[in-house]
């Protein structure tokens, strides 16, 4: 145990200390998450023209709650991957006593810290410009929305992890993530929240991934009414669905691999 928790430690720090060296590059990774605080403006004014249910305030902390989910949600392994499928770099790792996907899930966790301090800078900014929307969630709120984020991340690493997987076979497995992207933006809450579409849609949209990555953990921070059940094992059982393609996917592609550009 001593030692995975060391091997833990030092991939984590490994990887933070790279990290560090371009923290102007963090920044701008930060503010291109900003889709939200867009989308926020947009809707507070459709609020006030009093044909929906929520008022400008509801809609302001919503699109502040969806920002905080995409910055602790945010997965880039695909482009990764990819490129060292294509430059034969994934050969040196297939040596070592670890799985290669590790290093990956460390880049991330280690993004995760580095970024944080931009991410709350952010927030005291938008708190100051509009003091109108500041609230504080009750801790139970504030507990259940740092584990749906968490268990978000893991769903949508998983699932651009087996994306990914296709890059034994294409050299545009990244076209998969783009296609997957458009479904994403408009059917997770980021444009707008669930809340606000027909009736009839929501119910067919909520048997897919894709609400409980964005809606999901920002309506719990902000106190909107969700079904927790329903949420966390949708999460769960999505995550295992495509778990278990990956792994599939994985051996399949090993024996494709040829270590090219290597």
């Amino acid at each position: 145990m001593k030692k995975i928790v060391k091997k833990s430690l030092t991939l984590l720090s490994v990887y933070y200390a790279n990290l560090l060296e371009y923290r102007s590059e963090l920044i701008f990774w930060v503010l291109a998450g900003s889709l939200p605080i867009i989308m926020m403006g947009i809707w507070m004014q459709a609020a006030d023209s009093g044909k929906f249910a929520f008022k400008s305030v509801d809609f302001a902390r919503y699109f502040f709650a969806v920002f905080l989910a995409r910055q602790i949600t945010v997965v880039w392994v695909i482009y990764d991957f990819e490129k060292e499928v294509l430059e034969g770099k994934l050969s040196p790792k297939l040596l070592q006593p670890l799985d290669p996907v590790w290093h990956h899930v460390a880049n991330h966790l280690a993004e995760r810290v580095a970024r944080m301090p931009f991410v709350l800078l952010l927030a005291a900014l938008f708190f100051i410009l509009y003091p109108q929307a500041f609230w504080l969630p009750s801790i139970t709120n504030l507990f259940l929305f740092i584990l749906a984020a968490i268990m978000v991340f893991a769903l949508r690493f998983i699932i651009q992890y087996t994306f990914a997987m296709f890059a034994f076979w294409t050299e545009k497995a990244a076209a998969l993530e783009s296609l997957w992207l458009l479904f994403f933006v408009f059917l997770s809450g980021l444009i707008a929240p669930l809340d606000v579409f027909p009736e009839n849609i929501r119910n067919i949209v909520m048997f897919t991934p894709f609400p409980y990555m964005i809606n999901f953990p920002a309506s719990i921070l902000v106190g909107l009414p969700v079904d927790l059940t329903r949420g966390f094992l949708s999460i769960s059982g999505w995550f295992l669905i495509f778990f278990g393609a990956n792994r599939f996917l994985w051996r399949r592609g090993l024996k494709k691999y040829s270590g090219m550009g290597a």
